[in-house]
């Protein structure tokens, strides 16, 4: 078994480099030796070493709260951290520990991993599996991630593995001098890990890549809303921002035959996830995003244009009236029409930007973080959060 054992973390390692991750040695080491399937106790292990997320908990709706991250974008966000040696590290969110191991293989005897939880039995979960995998010296604790965890700072290094919307203060005051913060930061609703390091008054990143973590809980939370709109199908609906909406009726609304509009556009699938839902975002107030079970006995996503091997996943415009959403034909961007065609027609139009400037994604994308109520730089695009401004240039 501890051959095949092993076989299984190589392989993994080389999935996760066939992805196109630029592993630092010190990140593959700990890929490599760190056992995934002890961290995942209830699963076969040739299942635990897929390069996959894998959902540990559900809130009373069905909604996944907490999971093993897919071991690529663990990887892609442990690369952005950049972590040495003996170096002190915050961790926001426990979920199994296997992220904490990680830390622990790299930072080694003389370093320390701090994780913090908002769910206590989530913490002890992490605290069970860390031991088994001999990472008795990890501190995991029960509380509120946006707190931090002041009894260990500073930190050379902080990183969130859910998503937030907002960077607490509390991150940036527990961060030693040239340290670094990695968050899943939210982006009008999509999410982008960015690597953030102070220069003079701001914060300004360092890196960013596309990601998609379940968001934070807590007071701390974001106003992004999402809505389980038929449970057979788990049929969901999530938007950036609280809106007064009739579940029922965009249900009514979507069960109606839709027009489709082609846009002559065939981007990649990465392209798709990474640039035009960036585009969206930042430009369009009214924009969504829909997800069903892939399995679906009566599916209406059924043109998505992203799959996984659980779930479908398009998005849109949900107007007053009307919800119009990209699905794929022959890997043609088209867009349906539910309702009133003038939202049809506003999202095609998006397409099409898109497509003159050259399919911009988060390639180059720099993003500046200042105080709330600070000036700052000039940018492409300004969102104002609760403590901070994001400036986004490219």
């Amino acid at each position: 078994m501890p051959l095949e054992l092993n076989a299984l973390r190589q392989h993994l390692l080389a999935k996760v480099r066939e992805q196109g991750a630029a592993i630092d040695p010190l990140v593959a080491d700990a890929l490599r030796t760190v056992p995934r399937h002890l961290f995942l106790p209830d699963l076969p292990p040739d299942h635990a070493y897929r390069d996959e997320p894998i959902v540990t908990k559900r809130d009373g709706d069905g909604q996944p709260i907490s999971s093993s991250s897919q071991p690529t974008i663990m990887a892609i966000m442990l690369d952005q951290l950049g972590v040495a040696r003996g170096q002190r590290v915050l961790e926001i969110g426990a979920g199994t520990g296997f992220n904490a191991a990680l830390l622990r293989r790299i930072v080694g005897d003389q370093g320390k991993v701090t994780s913090v939880d908002l769910d206590g039995d989530t913490v002890e979960r992490a605290r069970e599996n860390l031991d088994a995998a001999g990472c008795a010296d990890v501190l995991v604790v029960t509380g509120d991630g946006a707190r931090g965890y002041e009894k260990r700072a500073p930190y050379h290094r902080i990183i969130a593995t859910v998503g937030v919307w907002d960077l607490a203060p509390a991150w940036l005051e527990q961060l030693a001098p040239g340290g670094r913060l990695v968050v899943p930061l939210d982006l009008r609703g999509v999410q982008r890990s960015v690597a953030f390091e102070r220069d003079g008054d701001h914060w300004t990143s360092r890196s960013a890549m596309p990601c998609g973590f379940m968001r934070m809980r807590g007071p701390f939370a974001g106003p992004e809303r999402t809505y389980v709109l038929d449970a057979r199908s788990s049929l969901t609906l999530s938007l950036p921002q609280d809106r007064d909406i009739d579940p029922a009726a965009v249900v009514e609304v979507l069960a109606e035959p839709p027009s489709s509009r082609r846009t002559g556009t065939a981007p990649t699938m990465a392209q798709l996830f990474d640039g035009l839902s960036l585009w969206l975002a930042v430009r369009e107030p009214r924009w969504c995003s829909l997800s069903e079970k892939a399995d679906a006995p009566h599916p209406l996503l059924g043109q998505a244009p992203l799959r996984a091997p659980d779930s479908v996943v398009t998005a849109g415009i949900l107007g007053d009236d009307g919800v119009a959403l990209l699905s794929s034909v022959d890997g043609e961007v088209c867009v349906l029409g539910y309702g009133n065609d003038a939202v049809a027609d506003e999202l095609v139009a998006h397409v099409l930007a898109w497509e003159a400037a050259g399919r911009p994604g988060t390639d180059g994308l720099r993003i500046d973080a200042y105080p709330a109520g600070v000036p700052g730089a000039d940018g492409d695009f300004v969102i104002e959060k609760g403590t901070c401004r994001l400036v986004l240039s490219w």
